[in-house]
C-alpha cells in the first residue's frame, strides 16, 4: 500500500464538504457548493453528480442562529473523502434515503446526483455506477425515516452520530412542505417575482421556507404583500396598517390566509380607483 501513496506537496487529508442549495452566484447556477470558512466564501460546484462508495451515514447537530439543526452527513469515498451535508428533513435527504433503502450491497460504487425541483428545492437521484441504472422507490405515506437511517447504517457496518440516539423524524413524507406551499400560493396570488423570493431566502442562509422559523415566513409574506401594495396607497403606512387589520388580525381570528389576502388586495384596489 505504501507504493500507492503519492509523495510530495499536497493538501491536508481533510474531507471535502458539499452543501446542498439551489442558487445562483455571479450568473452561475448551482445545486451544491463548498464553503471556504477562512474567507467566508461560497464556492459553487457546477458538476451535479458525485461517484464513489457510500461509506457512512451520520446524524449531526449543528447550531444555526442559536438553535440546533439536525443534519444528515452522507460520507462518500472517492478520489477524496466527501461529506454531503444537508438538513435531515429536506427533499434531498429524503429522496436519497428513499433510494438508498433499496440497496443491500454498498461495496459497489454509486452515482449521487443533485436535481433541481420546483421553486428552489433540490432532490437526489441515485444510480448504480457500473450499470448507470437509476435506483428508484416510490414515495409512501407510511415510511419510518428513522428506521430507514438505522437500516442503512447497519448495512454500512454501523455509523457514529453526535447525538445520543436516532431522533424522531417525520413518518409522512411531504413532496411539497406545507410551509413551502404557503409561500408559493401567496407569491402566485401576488404575482411576486420568484427570483426575489430566492434572493430573500439566500440572505436567510437557506433554500426553502420550510427550513425557517414561522416568524421568518410571516416576515416574507408581509414583504411580498407590501411590495404588491407599494403603488396602491396614498400614504406609506396605509398599506401596512390595513394589512395588519385585514390579514394578520383576521388570520389570528381563524380566517384563511389566502382569502384574507385576496380581500385585502380587493380593498386596496377599490380605494385606489375611488370605489370606496
Amino acid at each position: 500500500m505504501i507504493a500507492d501513496i503519492k509523495l510530495g506537496l499536497c493538501n491536508p487529508p481533510e474531507p471535502i464538504y458539499l452543501y446542498v442549495k439551489n442558487a445562483e452566484l455571479g450568473g452561475e447556477s448551482y445545486l451544491w457548493y463548498h464553503y471556504d470558512i477562512d474567507r467566508e466564501k461560497t464556492i459553487p460546484v457546477t458538476q451535479r453528480a458525485l461517484t464513489g462508495y457510500l461509506s457512512e451515514l451520520r446524524l449531526t447537530t449543528k447550531e444555526f442562529k442559536g438553535k440546533d439543526n439536525l443534519k444528515l452527513d452522507i460520507v462518500v469515498s472517492a478520489d477524496e473523502l466527501y461529506i454531503i451535508r444537508t438538513g435531515v428533513e429536506t427533499n434531498f435527504a429524503k429522496s436519497f434515503l428513499l433510494a438508498a433503502s433499496l440497496i443491500q450491497d454498498f461495496s459497489k460504487p454509486l452515482i449521487i446526483v443533485a436535481n433541481a425541483g420546483d421553486e428552489n428545492t433540490v432532490f437526489c437521484n441515485l444510480y448504480d455506477a457500473a450499470t448507470k441504472t437509476k435506483i428508484y422507490r416510490e414515495w409512501s405515506r407510511d415510511l419510518d425515516w428513522a428506521t430507514i437511517i438505522r437500516d442503512i447504517q447497519s448495512l454500512l457496518g454501523g455509523a457514529s452520530s453526535t447525538i445520543p440516539s436516532t431522533p424522531k423524524l417525520s413518518v409522512v413524507p411531504q413532496p411539497v412542505h406545507t410551509l413551502d406551499l404557503r409561500v408559493k400560493n401567496i407569491r402566485t396570488l401576488l404575482d411576486y417575482p420568484l427570483d426575489l423570493v430566492r434572493e430573500w431566502l439566500q440572505f436567510q442562509d437557506t433554500n426553502s421556507p420550510s427550513q425557517l422559523h414561522i416568524s421568518k415566513i410571516d416576515e416574507l409574506v408581509k414583504t411580498m404583500c407590501l411590495a404588491w401594495a407599494a403603488d396602491k396607497c396614498e400614504y406609506p403606512n396605509q398599506a401596512e396598517s390595513s394589512y395588519q387589520h385585514l390579514v394578520v388580525d383576521a388570520v389570528a381570528s381563524g380566517a384563511d390566509e389566502l382569502v384574507a389576502i385576496r380581500a385585502w388586495m380587493q380593498q386596496l384596489q377599490a380605494v385606489k380607483t375611488g370605489a370606496v
